[in-house]
């Protein structure tokens, strides 16, 4: 059988939007750290033709023999490079806010959480397959039971990523992909909603531990707190009600944007607060840039090319036998899914802003080959279904 062809195309086509992007919000940017005004848009086109290749290639191997190598070499790799990185030498690694998440490469940053992503998805699903199956009324202790070597790993990876790392959106991201595919793994929902509980409670402890991140939530809540407490009597209103401490510069601005693009946009780069109002427009908030420059209607073609990935996705993980695929596929889905709404969420002010990138839609060559490694192992996967 041959790879899905669908899935390939609408990849490649979110790459394109991602490449034209970063070209027309980026010329403040580059005025700001003095490049070429094609410097973001010619390592863009290398990422993602680089992405493109990598998704190809995958697509062509063997699933029975090269998809377990590929996964383990992912997790355990990329895994051992986090734990490494605080102690290697700024030579070789780059610090940015008192965290060190990537590694220079050749002129460029490579950031291992990224790759990390998808290992730890394969590794789920491997183990999902041999380890779990339905409850079968077994008793949540037993599920707990059950579950413990992966809470164990999960949370070890955790605060690599959360405490050494500094990136606490990635642990929201990789911790609700967790949750789901234990579902879909066959737990019942009475452990999903007790390990919902948890996790829950340990992002809150995560938040609390950290003054930057504190600042953070009030600054999301100072802008998103006066629709909210509407819904609420005055009394309990002003109680949960804070100054504005923190101006929420980003996401006001990126709001600003979002409004402006109205249904049609104000069209190719003719945008206004990609110069220097919204900062990191090409990256966390290019959904916000799309927005503005594209209007409603960019957004939408966006979206829909998006979902219609992720159906194909799914498909494949619907038509395969095999339990790890399934489960291996399930898991990428979400991870694209969840990054792709913890970034919109963020950048039109529902959510406090993560961090995280859209994924094939961002600047940034981590997050693309990242993705591209995991959509190619799907179209590996895919060989063994019938798409048509």
């Amino acid at each position: 059988m041959t790879a899905d062809r669908k899935l390939f195309t609408l990849v490649s086509i979110l790459i394109g939007v991602s490449i034209i992007l970063s070209y027309t919000l980026t010329p403040y940017t580059t005025l700001l750290f003095g490049v070429n005004q094609f410097h973001f848009v010619i390592r863009q086109t290398l990422f993602g033709l680089s992405g493109i290749v990598i998704i190809f290639w995958l697509s062509q191997l063997d699933p029975d023999k090269w998809l377990k190598p590929i996964g383990f070499t992912l997790f355990f790799g990329s895994l051992i490079l986090m734990i490494a990185m605080p102690f290697l030498p700024e030579s070789i690694v780059s610090e940015v806010g008192g965290a060190k998440r990537w590694i220079k490469i050749a002129g460029f940053s490579l950031a291992p959480v990224e790759f990390f992503k998808v290992g730890f998805v394969y590794f789920l699903a491997w183990s999902f397959s041999r380890k779990l199956g339905h409850h079968d009324n077994m008793g949540l202790s037993n599920e707990f039971k059950r579950f413990l070597p992966y809470a164990v790993v999960f949370v070890a990876a955790m605060f690599i990523i959360a405490f050494l790392q500094k990136d606490i959106g990635q642990v929201v991201v990789l911790g609700a992909t967790l949750l789901f595919m234990l579902i879909f793994a066959g737990s019942s929902f009475r452990f999903f909603l007790a390990i919902l509980g948890g996790i829950f409670t340990a992002i809150i402890i995560f938040i609390l531990t950290a003054e930057h991140r504190i600042l953070r939530i009030k600054s999301w809540w100072s802008i998103a707190q006066n629709s909210v407490l509407e819904l609420f009597p005055d009394a309990l209103a002003e109680k949960l009600r804070v100054p504005v401490e923190v101006e929420p510069y980003q996401i006001g601005n990126s709001l600003n944007a979002i409004h402006n693009g109205g249904i049609f946009g104000t069209g190719l780069a003719d945008g206004t607060f990609k110069l220097g109002f919204l900062s990191e427009v090409h990256t966390d908030f290019i959904l916000a840039g799309l927005a503005e420059e594209f209007g409603f209607i960019g957004v939408l073609f966006v979206v829909v090319v998006f979902l219609w990935m992720l159906q194909r996705i799914y498909k494949v993980a619907n038509r395969v036998e095999d339990t790890s695929l399934y489960l291996f596929s399930i898991g990428i889905g979400l991870i694209l899914a969840f990054s792709f709404l913890v970034n919109a969420y963020g950048i039109s002010g529902i959510t406090p802003v993560k961090g995280i990138s859209v994924p094939f839609l961002s600047y940034g060559g981590s997050a693309m080959l990242g993705a591209a490694f995991g959509v190619g192992m799907v179209l590996m996967a895919s060989k063994k279904a019938d798409m048509s």
